[in-house]
């Protein structure tokens, strides 16, 4: 009697359970699906849900399937890989897994540029992480605009052997904390595991190191230092959007450490869909882990921020001044610590109390203000009045085409001209989420540099906004 193909699969998957870690399993074996077997070519269709997930398999667990499968299939069984390349069409590529022999050369060929095992050479010699050891954990004061990002960073600094949420990057705009939290993490892995190899590195910096490495032929040297690191931080990745040299080198060490378990944090002042330049490769690795988003500190978050400072500075401030300086500084961290130094020089050279009159001459000196700022409902108002339609209907769930079009011009203008995160914009607006803000402004973006009339429209919009405050 002929075993069911579908059943010797489920034995498969029983063996590799037992012989790796259970949140190995779930994360690369559980997705895997059943596709077909044709005894004539004994070949095994396998379908899994996308490219990477196939790389990593054949880059890391090719032996174990191997034994595997000649197990329970028997010598000689040949293994495809059906990708999921399209989710929303349910669109699919087929794969020949490459022979074992092949890759194993692959890989004596990519062991020929790193570092000797550890059971080659000693311990690696301890670094300098570049860590700011101001800013940790006790001075990033938690809101409801970092819950999230904070909460997970702290659980890696403490856990940074787990593979969870590798790689972790954050994205936010100007001055909302995202060097401080990296940082943070940083430097409490330190704290708790000083033996780890902690590096923090602005992608400008790691672009400067390896210009100068390609120009003294260290090409080698500088790749097999990264590969020591145990975990890496690197800041400001959006540099290297049209850095295609580099891209590509970061993409090698990216994988080496991902291979091994290593940590890697990265940080952008936009999320990865909208890293244009970006190589495809390289996004898909940044989005396998967990995107965060930092949005800028709400009034009642500055106000904690600001207290927090002034308590260690050592500072007197009245509340209501406080409450002034927090309503004002924009929802900027830097712009608020920047207010309060210079409140803290005032009040020390003049021998005087900080007073609403000292904190309004400050904040116009360290903070530009904007008497009158935009709000959303401000551009809603003007958005529908240009169109005929009304501000309910731009918020609805309306298909109709002049809704449509009305909507994605408010998102577009909605960016523009205030500070609010794509996701905030998308709450105001429906309800929506930061990717239909994101593809509404691009719309719009692509339809004034081919439509005359309209950007013309976009301009009688953008001069009612200046009508409005005189």
């Amino acid at each position: 009697m002929s075993i069911n193909p579908l059943a010797l699969w489920g034995n498969c998957l029983d063996l590799i359970k037992e012989n790796v870690s259970e949140q190995q399993f779930s994360t690369w074996f559980k997705p895997i699906q059943f596709g077909s077997y044709q005894p004539a070519t004994r070949t095994l269709l396998l379908r899994v849900p996308s490219m990477f997930v196939y790389e990593y398999l054949e880059e890391n667990y090719v032996d174990l399937l191997k034994k595997v499968l000649t197990r329970f299939f028997g010598d000689g069984i040949r293994l495809n890989y059906s990708v999921l390349t399209d989710k929303e069409n349910n669109l699919s590529q087929t794969v020949q897994a490459e022979p074992v022999a092949g890759i194993a050369k692959a890989r004596q060929r990519e062991n020929a540029n790193q570092p000797p095992s550890v059971l080659d050479i000693g311990e690696p010699q301890q670094i300098d992480s570049q860590l700011d050891p101001h800013l940790t954990f006790q001075n990033f004061i938690e809101g409801d605009s970092n819950k999230l990002p904070r909460s997970v960073g702290l659980s890696i600094a403490e856990h940074p052997q787990s593979t969870q949420f590798n790689p972790m990057f954050i994205y936010g705009p100007s001055g909302c904390g995202k060097t401080h939290l990296i940082n943070a993490i940083g430097t409490r892995t330190k704290e708790l595991y000083p033996q780890k190899r902690v590096l923090y590195v602005s992608a400008r910096l790691f672009q400067v190191q390896y210009t100068n490495a390609v120009l003294q032929n260290k090409t080698n040297d500088f790749i097999n230092f990264y590969q020591t690191i145990d975990m890496l931080i690197v800041d400001d990745i959006q540099e290297w959007m049209t850095a295609t040299k580099t891209q590509e080198t970061f993409f090698h060490i990216f994988n080496h450490l991902f291979r091994n378990g290593k940590r890697i944090l990265l940080a952008s002042d936009r999320p990865p869909v909208d890293l244009k330049g970006m190589s495809d490769r390289l996004l898909t690795r940044f989005s396998c882990g967990l995107i965060a988003e930092l949005e800028k500190p709400n009034v009642q978050l500055c106000i904690d921020i600001l207290n927090s400072k002034i308590k260690r500075d050592g500072l007197r401030i009245p509340d209501d001044v406080v409450q002034f300086i927090a309503q004002t500084a924009n929802g900027s961290v830097r712009d608020l610590e920047g207010v309060i130094n210079s409140l803290l020089a005032y009040s020390i050279v003049y021998n005087g109390n900080v007073d609403m009159r000292l904190a309004e001459r400050v904040i116009k000196r360290a903070v530009k203000v904007d008497d009158h700022p935009l709000t959303i409902d401000d551009i809603i108002e003007s958005v529908s009045n240009h169109f005929n339609v009304t501000p309910s209907s731009i918020s609805s769930r309306s298909r109709k085409h002049d809704i449509v079009v009305a909507r994605q011009v408010s998102m577009y203008l909605a960016q523009k001209y205030t500070k609010m995160p794509t996701s905030r914009i998308g709450k105001l607006v429906g309800g929506r989420d930061h990717s239909t803000v994101i593809h509404s402004c691009s719309q719009i973006e692509q339809r004034i540099k081919t439509d005359t009339m309209f950007s013309h429209e976009i301009q009688s919009i953008e001069q009612s906004f200046k009508l409005k405050k005189m």
